[in-house]
């Protein structure tokens, strides 16, 4: 899985919100972080260093959006 930081290709990025999520488990090996988000079970990756701190029951922002330009190869 690839991570970008923000690129001139990001500024065309569409659905951009918030969701308030608490975090239901949380894999430091290998990024991935389940939560609930208005009464939504979601999966999200993080980059490891990242999230290295996450654990269950804590409280995060997820910022969300999404690009139909070739920004993720």
């Amino acid at each position: 899985m690839t991570h970008t930081t923000q690129t001139h290709d990001m500024v065309n990025m569409h659905g951009t919100h918030t969701m308030p999520a608490t975090v239901t488990s949380a894999d430091p090996k290998t990024g991935i972080v389940d939560v609930m988000a208005e009464g939504m079970a979601l999966r999200v990756h993080f980059p490891l260093a990242s999230m290295t701190t996450l654990k269950a029951g804590d409280k995060i922002g997820l910022y969300m959006g999404y690009s139909q330009a070739n920004v993720v190869k």
